[in-house]
């Protein structure tokens, strides 16, 4: 973390300076909802500071108990660009492993099948975590009123119309409501609007948008209960299929004694609702007895529970351009999260794939906003996320279907267990990979680095920092702070001197830094670069370094001394962890949301201004 830039001060150096005037009838991007997507958006826009933000929730606080509770890696990863992720993974319950039980060979009583671990090795530095909604959403609070505008939502307060003309430059006028207090009403103007509203969004409502697909018509039941039982893994991940009782999913929950299960029940008719069945808490707990059993299950307090039927869909758009309109008129009103995705909640996807929509979202808008990218930037929001959501929908759709079939055999038991190990790396929300379009180039080069594929996420790996020696993930530098990142892999023998391979690109690509950023502004405000050398730390010399790779910055004109890294040898070299060519090495652009835009040769300055002539404005 560095602080002390623009002068010395005590205190805690999380805390911003608060600089932003808190608008509230005019602003640039109204949010409406306070669920994951929501707060990931609004803490991304501000933390990046001047950007005005109204957030509104119809509910009358902060959530308290949430529902969703599994954080894949992905989003831990997040969580840390962030700043928050130690603190979640201090709270959560880490899944290292998952048991497999089936009918036994007798026919009815369970046996374990299988045990395995949950995440493969070097997946990703971060685990899969088992964390309440609601402490994922107090850390984005926290977050928010720590930023320069000190941010805060606004409760009890709900959309009733929009409307958009856009004559105006606040485009979009908003129609709110308090909850409580109906006749109080008033109107916000914005720039831009994002529905964060739940399945049953106002704000798709009103863009004319629907969630299409279907219901698989089968309940089930879920509870969080404090329980004793002679199940022996009931401290593990479980997927637990019985004879003739139907399955359950068992999912610990953080703190040692909190465990989640998600019950089958029995599929409901043709016009039937999870609400007609009248299913209780009693209920849920004889059918996990049965299910169970021989193992005794005694249920000591239920936490929560709820009944509900699967069901995927998916909108055609997230935000408010008619395809015949694409490309020719801009998007102002987009949708996020269950707004635009419903699916059932066994994958654990629901909140992770929301709160990706939003961090996708965020820096494409403030990138617009300040006039650094242009407005074809938003289009790209929709392609991506789109495409992402229908992959979700058809992975929910064959696991719920897998999940809930009645093994006859060994074999059609087994199948289950081999659809959820091959897909530990989408579970784990590091497969998303996003096709070439504006922000994200081809392949042409992935053979200069095939650990980075193009259009998925930074896998991070260990290094050492030059300037002091201090072992680290170097997939945590990249800050949710709307920059793009160039990270130079040095080719074989080159030290960082002026006249070898990173030198002259540094000297190529610090024309482009120039031009891209706003005067007054550090040359690192828009495109942060970066080098990461062959040669052991001991054996380098900081001061032979290009100035782009120690720049002066702030009033003081201070050195930044963390721009270049070794590899960690003890933990690993990351040129042969992330399969970067030694002779030639490599360049690799990274997006502001942390997946690679580019892979390109270090001699290559030139195909680097290129793609960024298209992505930002001079």
């Amino acid at each position: 973390m560095q602080y002390h830039l623009d002068g010395f001060r005590t205190g805690d150096p999380s805390i911003a300076l608060a600089r932003d005037t808190v608008a509230k009838d005019a602003v640039d991007v109204l949010i409406v909802g306070c669920g994951p997507a929501g707060l990931t958006l609004a803490t991304q826009l501000s933390v990046l500071g001047g950007i005005s933000v109204r957030l509104i929730e119809r509910k009358p606080g902060p959530l308290e108990f949430g529902q969703a509770d599994g954080i894949a890696c992905r989003s831990v990863e997040m969580f840390e660009a962030f700043g928050f992720a130690e603190r979640v993974i201090k709270e959560g319950y880490h899944v290292n492993e998952v048991s497999f039980w089936r009918p036994g060979t007798d026919g009815a009583s369970l046996e374990r099948a299988e045990r395995i671990q949950d995440v493969e090795d070097d997946l990703s530095e971060m685990p899969h975590i088992i964390l309440s909604q609601a402490r994922v959403h107090d850390f984005y609070l926290e977050t928010m009123a720590k930023s320069p505008s000190r941010l805060s939502p606004d409760y009890s307060q709900e959309l009733v119309a929009l409307t958009r003309d856009d004559a105006h430059d606040f485009p979009i006028t908003a129609q709110i409501a308090n909850v409580d207090r109906p006749e109080e009403t008033q109107t916000i103007r914005a720039r831009y609007v994002v529905g964060c509203d739940g399945a049953r969004s106002k704000v798709r409502s009103e863009i004319g948008r629907a969630l299409e697909g279907k219901s698989a018509r089968q309940l089930w039941g879920v509870m969080d209960v404090l329980c004793t039982t002679s199940f022996p893994d009931i401290r593990l991940k479980c997927a637990i299929q019985s004879a003739d009782q139907g399955s359950i999913l068992i999912i610990p929950r953080e703190g040692g004694y909190l465990v989640r299960l998600y019950i089958e029940l029995d599929e409901l008719g043709p016009d039937e609702r999870a609400a007609d069945r009248g299913v209780t808490s009693d209920q849920l707990i004889q059918k996990a007895r049965k299910i169970l059993s021989p193992f005794d299950f005694e249920v000591a307090q239920v936490a929560w529970w709820s009944a509900y039927e699967i069901g995927q869909r998916v909108c055609d758009a997230f935000d408010d351009v008619a395809k015949t309109e694409r490309g020719t008129k801009q998007p102002r009103i987009f949708i996020a999260g269950d707004a635009c995705h419903t699916h059932s909640p066994k994958a654990g996807q629901g909140m992770n794939v929301s709160m990706a929509d939003a961090f996708n979202l965020g820096w494409k808008l403030a990138a617009v906003l300040r006039g650094q990218s242009p407005v074809a930037l938003l289009d790209t929001y929709s392609g991506e996320r789109r495409a992402k959501a229908q992959e979700l929908i058809d992975f929910d759709r064959d696991m719920a279907r897998l999940f809930s079939e009645k093994p006859k055999t060994e074999s059609d038991a087994a199948r289950f267990q081999a659809y959820f190990e091959r897909h530990g790396r989408y579970t784990a929300g590091v497969e998303t990979q996003y096709e070439p379009s504006l922000i994200t180039g081809t392949q042409n080069h992935q053979h200069l680095a095939s650990g980075y594929p193009v259009g998925k996420r930074f896998h991070s790996a260990p290094v050492i920092r030059l300037g002091d020696a201090k072992p680290m993930q170097l997939g945590h530098v990249l800050r949710a702070d709307g920059r793009w990142r160039i990270i130079i892999f040095a080719p074989a023998s080159d030290t960082g001197r002026a006249d070898g391979p990173v030198g002259t690109l540094c000297a190529g690509l610090a024309g482009l830094m120039n031009s891209v950023t706003p005067a007054g502004q550090d040359i690192d405000a828009v495109i942060d670069a970066r080098a990461v050398f062959q040669t052991a730390h001991r054996e380098m010399d900081i001061s032979k370094l290009p100035t782009l790779l120690r720049p002066s910055k702030g009033q003081f004109g201070l050195t930044d001394y963390e721009k270049a890294f070794c590899p960690a040898q003890s933990q690993g070299d990351i040129f042969d962890m992330r399969g970067i060519d030694r002779i030639e090495g490599a360049a690799i652009v990274i997006r502001p949301d942390q997946h690679v835009a580019l892979v390109a040769p270090v001699t290559a300055a030139q195909e680097i201004k290129d793609f960024f002539a298209k992505v930002l404005r001079a």
